[in-house]
């Protein structure tokens, strides 16, 4: 059965990765891998109080985020999907990537949040690190466009 990879990071663009990478899953008759990875804050502070609270946010963002993917995986294996959930804590590119390679994906569907081409030159881009070192093809999905002031 073939693999479909989707990382949702829980921000508005993630309900359209996953319609897009059901569909797809159901085109194919595959599963559907959901990956969340928490990020580690990054904090850099004189003050050791600070930085002692790091775990404990971290906790709070894996357990948030478990339960978020309990949730999704439910609701999509009622409607007769084959779900699987992984949550990881580190860096998103690297852990996308082991993860396509170890669940052999056949395709990674990922979102795409939009920023420009300074964002990504600085902040560096998961989509964009992703496609570069896939060992599978790759569906972006782009963030919806904003609806117009009225």
């Amino acid at each position: 059965m073939k693999t479909i990879l989707a990382p949702i990071d829980f921000s508005p663009v993630s309900d359209h990765v996953l319609k897009a990478a059901v569909n797809l899953a159901r085109a194919i008759n595959g599963r559907l891998l959901l990956l969340h990875v928490v990020v580690p804050p990054v904090i850099t502070s004189e003050y050791g109080a600070v930085l002692a609270n790091i775990q404990e946010i971290i906790n709070v963002s894996e357990a948030t985020s478990r339960k978020q993917l309990l949730q999704h995986k439910k609701r999509l294996q009622q409607s007769g999907l084959n779900v699987g959930i992984v949550l990881k804590t580190g860096v998103p590119v690297p852990i996308i990537l082991d993860r396509a390679r170890k669940s052999r994906a056949a395709y990674i569907v990922m979102g795409s949040h939009g920023h420009s081409a300074l964002y990504d030159l600085l902040a560096g881009s998961t989509a964009t690190g992703v496609v570069k070192q896939s060992p599978c093809p790759v569906v972006i999905v782009p963030p919806m466009p904003k609806k117009p002031a009225k």
